[in-house]
């Protein structure tokens, strides 16, 4: 079966990520972000059975042509990536061979004006990869401004936070795309020959503020280590420091390269069996792709191989 190209989607990194993950057929991988398929494309390829998961609910409609191609070797799960323990054991399977991961939001959410993730183009403020719950123009016109503040410093790394949180609460109501971006450029001065939009750090923030992506990030992490069987790869990419920070932690401690433990795990990375290998270098996109997929410059790969030792304790809500 051959991967099927998906021209609303170029995957980024896909040779190397799937270098990491070494597929065989008759595996099973998991892929926790399935987006427009394109990683799930390539182990179905190489022969692997693959449970795909994904909390949009786009994704998973415009999945079901791919599971009826794949003829029963591709089960395709509405959920988030974090509960692929339960979601496996329901489909009877206790472990696998390789999962893979690609963090935050994808192409095709940010392609899609309606779905409000990117001011590229004007649309309704939502950014919910659920399509439930607070939206984003919820959160601008009914959060405090000291809330909005402390959520653009935090996981946008926005400098000028309290600036612009005063900005968007005095222009509230805030209901489109254009209209935040507006607000943010006024509130920092920003001139057209800039080098990057100051709009890009505030949607960030919001965005992964609303679906809860670096919490999402920390328990799938430590889904995987408890389904990956002994030798089962693991390949995460992230886009920005925030996601890299927490995976390279991760797989630190749990590779017993944190001497004595850490400040978070002071006493089980001190006594806890590592339950990866060491971990290989960072892997970037080389200048082929960057050429052709300029989105990819942020990306950031890392691999990591299970041991035979135990999960450790999973440890939630550690996004500092």
């Amino acid at each position: 079966m051959a991967p099927l190209a998906d021209p609303r989607h170029a995957p980024v990194l896909l040779d190397e990520v799937i270098a990491g993950l070494a597929p065989l057929p008759g595996e099973t991988h998991v892929d926790g972000t399935f987006g427009a398929g394109g990683y799930t494309r390539a182990l179905l390829a190489a022969g692997a059975d693959v449970v795909a998961f994904d909390r949009d609910p786009d994704a998973i409609a415009e999945g079901a042509p791919l599971v009826a191609e794949a003829e029963g070797r591709l089960r395709l799960v509405p959920d988030r990536f974090s509960e692929m323990g339960e979601a496996l054991e329901a489909l009877g399977l206790d472990t696998v061979d390789g999962v893979t991961l690609d963090i935050g939001v994808s192409s095709m959410q940010l392609d899609r004006a309606e779905r409000g993730f990117s001011f590229q183009a004007d649309g309704p403020l939502d950014m919910r990869m659920e399509q439930a719950g607070v939206s984003a123009a919820d959160f601008c016109n009914e959060a405090d401004e000291d809330e909005i503040a402390d959520v653009l410093f935090n996981l946008g790394e926005e400098r000028q936070s309290r600036r612009v949180a005063r900005a968007i609460v005095a222009a509230r109501p805030v209901e489109t795309t254009a209209q935040l971006a507006g607000i943010v450029r006024k509130a920092l001065g920003y001139r057209e020959h800039d080098k990057k939009d100051p709009a890009t750090r505030t949607f960030q923030a919001i965005r992964i503020f609303l679906n809860r992506e670096l919490e999402e990030l920390e328990d799938g992490l430590a889904a995987a280590e408890r389904v990956l069987k002994p030798g089962g790869r693991l390949a995460i990419v992230s886009f920005h420091s925030l996601e890299d920070r927490i995976v390279k932690r991760f797989l630190k401690e749990r590779s017993g390269a944190t001497p004595g433990g850490s400040r978070h795990l002071p006493t089980i990375a001190a006594t806890h069996a590592p339950s990866f290998d060491s971990v290989a270098k960072p892997i970037k996109a080389g200048e082929a792709e960057l050429a052709r997929n300029p989105r990819s410059r942020s990306a950031t790969l890392r691999v990591a191989r299970r041991t035979e030792a135990s999960a450790w304790a999973p440890v939630k809500g550690r996004s500092s």
